[in-house]
């Protein structure tokens, strides 16, 4: 009997699919994935990708036809055409911003799950049991052609070609690949991940990372994971036309944003219609800004939007066997509106965590999520003349699947200067008679995006708003005569 039991287990435990030696390690840093101590347990851990990220393929409706790693790698992707090349021996090209697509080492497949010869299509022999089918579901880090990753579908196998097999192929979904699996997790965006295009000249990029870190200006540490940039320009500037020329006030804003993006994933195993049961997609992160609004702007009721800086990154995340490509944008811009009459000097310190994306559920389909716990600390603030204005140093952020983007979020802090009264005087000699405050706050909006379907769950008719998180306190304020 006790010899019995010990099979038994042995047997449990070698058809639980351990993890083959190709997969990596589990992060704990990088990654949230729910654990439990169920046997039953089906939950995969979602954590950054290792370089060399292999790709995975999956053969819905076949004998071992889940998700597995493989050898196989796209050498080249046409977009327009969706044909696709499909290398099988390493030789493939690399775009000069993308991990390698293959390495010996995490290329190979998981115990058992390799295709037979007779699966593997035309060509085949059994000493490459790893060609390319049709029906096949290809997730690929970036490649060529496809420098946002690549989730297709082989429709036809077209021919071989010096570089690998050619086939024609579809856009595929994510529930194609992960089925009846969950997984849960948060990856940190690495600062030295982004591409970043400085859109004006007085931009500086501070960041930090493990051994190596870059001092902010003015002798500002960055922490570590945190991406810093600071920008100083001159805004439009509107002149008194009943004064001298000096009572023309010049405006400026100079500040700093300083964010530690991630990424926040979630999928739910299939119910009875192939749906997932759950899903979530979006970008979360720590927020620290500072500015200083001087001056007096030019007089624009609507506001003037100026970005500083975009930045873009395809971070991969390894959710189990499958490479899940996420393209996110930055856009960082300062964004001015007033009546041209107000002469401002203030200067705030913001600092908070902020959430957005879109979660989908049985039921209910895709509905927003958003937040924003901003707190701030006035340095200095001065209101004179009579009038309005609002500056803001945000940021807008765009995250998507394999080029499909499916959530777009506007983050803008901002300062908030009026005053209301009676003016006199002339030249450089003024009586004011009234009130003034100023008020900082944050707003949050955006919407979801059709794309989002690229979990497999039923399509979007139209793009749902994130709902707007609209936040403001007083600064400052009082009576003056």
């Amino acid at each position: 009997m006790p010899a019995l039991a010990a099979s038994a287990l042995l047997l449990a435990a070698g058809c639980s699919s351990p993890p083959s030696q190709a997969d990596p390690p589990a992060s704990t840093a990088g990654s949230r994935a729910d654990a439990s101590p169920d046997s039953t347990d089906r939950s995969l851990t979602v954590a950054a990708a290792p370089a060399g990220t292999a790709t995975a393929t999956a053969r819905p409706g076949s004998a071992g036809g889940k998700a597995h790693r493989t050898k196989l790698s796209v050498s080249s992707y046409d977009g327009r055409t969706g044909r696709a090349v499909i290398s099988s021996n390493g030789r493939t090209g690399k775009p000069s911003s993308a991990p390698p697509a293959s390495s010996p080492t995490a290329n190979s497949p998981a115990p058992g799950t390799s295709p037979s010869a007779s699966e593997a299509g035309p060509g085949a022999t059994p000493e490459t049991p790893h060609r390319t089918a049709v029906g096949d579901v290809i997730a690929s880090a970036p490649a060529p052609g496809a420098p946002e990753g690549l989730l297709a579908k082989v429709t036809k196998v077209i021919g071989e070609t010096p570089e690998g097999t050619e086939v024609q192929t579809e856009p595929a979904q994510l529930n194609a690949l992960l089925g009846d699996d969950t997984a849960k997790g948060s990856v940190p965006v690495a600062p030295a991940d982004f591409d970043i295009d400085e859109l004006l000249p007085d931009v500086d990029v501070s960041w930090s990372r493990t051994r190596d870190t870059h001092i902010g200006p003015e002798g500002a540490t960055v922490p570590l994971g945190s991406l810093r940039l600071d920008v100083r320009t001159d805004l439009p500037t509107v002149g008194n036309a009943t004064a001298s020329a000096s009572a023309s006030a010049s405006a400026s804003v100079e500040g700093f944003v300083q964010v530690a993006p991630q990424v926040d994933f979630r999928y739910g195993g299939q119910g009875t219609d192939s749906t997932p049961t759950s899903a979530y997609l979006g970008v979360s992160g720590d927020w620290t800004s500072g500015w200083a609004l001087k001056g007096r702007a030019g007089a624009s009721a609507a506001p003037t939007r100026i970005p500083f800086a975009t930045l873009h990154a395809d971070p991969v995340l390894q959710v189990g066997p499958v490479p899940v490509v996420v393209n996110l944008d930055l856009t960082l811009y300062l964004r001015i509106s007033g009546d041209g009459k107000v002469t401002v000097d203030v200067e705030q310190n913001l600092k908070g965590e902020f959430k957005a994306g879109g979660t989908f559920g049985l039921g209910q389909g895709w509905t927003p999520v958003s937040s924003a716990d901003m707190t701030s600390t006035p340095v200095k603030t001065t209101v004179t003349s009579a009038g309005s204005v609002q500056a803001a140093l945000g940021a807008e952020a765009s995250v998507g699947l394999y080029g499909s983007v499916g959530v777009v979020a506007d983050l803008a802090p901002y300062v908030r200067g009026e005053a209301t009264g009676t003016v006199t005087g002339t030249d450089d000699v003024f009586t004011f008679d009234g009130s003034w405050a100023v008020h900082g706050g944050v707003d949050l909006n955006g919407t979801l995006r059709l794309q989002l379907s690229v979990f497999g769950t039923p399509v979007l008719q139209r793009n749902i708003p994130l709902g707007t998180v609209h936040r403001e306190w007083k600064l400052a304020g009082g009576e003056t005569s």
